[in-house]
């Protein structure tokens, strides 16, 4: 599955922020722990619940074919215990764009175990709901306003001000 949008932001900081854990932590759905680096690969624990199985996925992420600040390929996999494994992978490209950066993905996932029993539509349409919302948290953590004076004072439902990362790396 593919799809791209347009993040409001030079394409340095939208790189620099894919390969930031505490920018993935905070946008990879269920997340719940994030360490590591670009260079050795993240560790993730992300809980989950896909159909009527949930499960707590302890897991590696690598970050492969890196060409600065163009692609990047993020290959992942995770064990859940006895509901079985995912693994997936996701290819993101980054383009200069009138608006700021065009990031396009192309995204691969799989499931085994009790996982796979639940049949491939419902694990499709689940590994897509969780990239697009990777990839709408990930754009919500690096926009924000032009102007960091004009940033509202109030704060999203997950605590964290919108744009957070693109005014960290603007200070």
């Amino acid at each position: 599955m593919s799809d791209s949008r347009t993040i409001k932001a030079p394409r340095e900081v939208v790189w620099e922020a894919i390969l930031n854990p505490e920018v993935l932590k905070a946008c990879v759905p269920g997340c719940t722990e994030m360490s590591g680096s670009a260079e050795e690969g993240f560790e993730a624990t992300v809980v989950q619940k896909v159909g009527p199985v949930k499960a707590t996925f302890k897991g590696k992420v690598n970050l492969e074919n890196m060409d600065a600040p163009n692609t990047v390929k993020l290959v992942g996999e995770g064990k859940g215990g006895a509901a079985g494994f995912a693994k997936g992978s996701a290819v993101v490209k980054l383009e200069d764009a009138e608006d700021g950066t065009l990031l396009t993905y192309d995204v691969d996932a799989s499931v085994g175990g009790k996982l796979a029993q639940l049949g491939s539509r419902i694990i499709d349409g689940f590994a897509k709901k969780m990239a697009d919302q990777f990839f709408s948290n990930f754009q919500e953590a690096v926009e924000g306003p032009s102007d960091p004076e004009e940033a509202p004072e109030t704060e999203a439902d997950d605590g964290k001000k919108k744009g957070w990362f693109k005014r960290m790396v603007s200070n």
